[in-house]
C-alpha cells in the first residue's frame, strides 16, 4: 500500500476537448481517464448502490468506444486524500480518494 506524500497526485489537468483527466503521479507517471468512465465509477453511495457497494466499480466503463460527451464544472481537492469532481449533471457528492483513482488507473 502506498502512504504519504507518494499518493498525492502532482498535478491534475481536464481536457474537455479530449474527454479526459490526467492525474500525474511523482512515481507511476501520467493516467488518463476517459470523463465517461470516471462518472460512471463516482464512489457516492447513491451511485453505487448503498453502502455494501461501495467498493464496487465498472472499470469496463474505461472502455466505450463512443461514451457520451461529460461535462467537468470545477474540481476540489478535499484534504490530502481526495479529489471532489462538480460533473455537468449537477453531481458532486462522490470523493474520488487518491488511493481509489489509482486503483482504477489499472484498469486503463
Amino acid at each position: 500500500m502506498i502512504k504519504g506524500e507518494e499518493l498525492i497526485p502532482i498535478g491534475i489537468e481536464v481536457s474537455l476537448n479530449d474527454q479526459t483527466l490526467t492525474v500525474e503521479w511523482n512515481d507511476i507517471g501520467k493516467k488518463i481517464f476517459p470523463l465517461f468512465g470516471l462518472r460512471k465509477n463516482c464512489p457516492c453511495v447513491v451511485c453505487r448502490g448503498g453502502h455494501d457497494k461501495m467498493n464496487e466499480f465498472e472499470p469496463e466503463a474505461f472502455k466505450i468506444v463512443k461514451p457520451p460527451y461529460i461535462e467537468i464544472e470545477n474540481l476540489k481537492p478535499i484534504g490530502n486524500h481526495a479529489l471532489q469532481i462538480f460533473w455537468g449533471d449537477k453531481h458532486n457528492s462522490g470523493m474520488y480518494r487518491w488511493e481509489t483513482l489509482r486503483e482504477l488507473s489499472n484498469h486503463l
